[in-house]
């Protein structure tokens, strides 16, 4: 089963969680998840949890033992806050290339999945006629202590935005179309380093090229040592090809690693 994980505490994963209900055709079981109702179509089910999903570390676990069934994937629909108020519509997987300040645990990585997070960003934009930001988001936060592969889809990044109707249509027609998809879905498959938090080059390449991307690492969390940098690499569901560098958004001695490391896995080095 594919599931979409939602959090009653969460304005954003409620409108997705309705416009998932009233338009794709989820039906109500008599199953329950966390006390929460279990909604299902096909080869997908929506589980509710009552807190925030960030911190939800062992999900895949918990989820196996409530409903007797592994999780083929796990798709997070959240909200995104920033400051800046962006209004944005983003996809990311997660983890904590350093220290964990919001869940996880340091320096560890959940299963990123490169064709779905690909497959909704290209998804996004395509519905997105609202002229918010598409993007990528460089990998932070938690849960990291996933086994199956996994990814957050989140509105942002106010209320303003969390509660807008057809950012939650958009979102949920995504998460279909995703869950379909990705398993028949081919990339380039690459870690990403380099730039801002919204990975503006990497979500550019992916956009415009074949190149799809899991973790991604950002300029303000480098510097990080070879062993992290090998250890995201080890946390993707699918083969790694690409080690691609924003050269200007990244500092030196983490280009030259990066570069060394492709060299010394065999990977292709994309220096943009």
């Amino acid at each position: 089963m594919k599931v979409i994980m939602t959090t009653k505490v969460d304005k954003a994963s409620m409108n997705i969680m309705q416009k998932l209900i009233e338009n794709f055709g989820f039906k109500e079981t008599e199953l329950k998840f966390d006390g929460n109702p279990v909604y299902k179509k096909d080869d997908m089910v929506i589980l509710t949890t009552n807190d925030e999903m960030i911190y939800y570390d062992y999900l895949d676990r918990e989820i196996e033992k409530q409903l007797s069934f592994k999780p083929e994937i796990i798709a997070f629909a959240s909200r995104h806050s920033s400051k800046q108020k962006l209004p944005a519509l983003t996809t990311h997987v997660t983890g904590n290339w350093g220290e964990a300040m919001y869940g996880g645990k340091d320096e560890s990585f959940a299963i990123a999945i490169p064709s779905a997070m690909k497959l909704a960003l290209l998804k996004m934009n395509e519905l997105n006629d609202l002229g918010w930001t598409v993007c990528y988001e460089a990998t932070h936060h938690g849960p990291s202590e996933l086994e199956v592969p996994s990814f957050f889809i989140e509105i942002g990044s106010s209320e303003e935005e969390w509660v807008n109707d057809r950012a939650g249509e958009i979102i949920a027609e995504t998460i279909v179309y995703v869950l379909d998809n990705y398993e028949n879905s081919k990339f380039k498959v690459a870690l990403g380093i380099g730039g801002g938090h919204y990975a503006p080059k990497q979500t550019k390449r992916a956009l415009n090229s074949d190149l799809a991307f899991g973790h991604i690492l950002p300029k303000y969390a480098q510097p990080v040592s070879r062993d992290v940098i090998l250890k995201a690499i080890n946390r993707f569901h699918e083969k790694v090809e690409a080690i691609y560098v924003d050269w200007k958004g990244s500092k030196g001695e983490t280009r030259q690693l990066a570069k060394s490391l492709a060299q010394e896995l065999g990977l292709e080095f994309i220096k943009d």
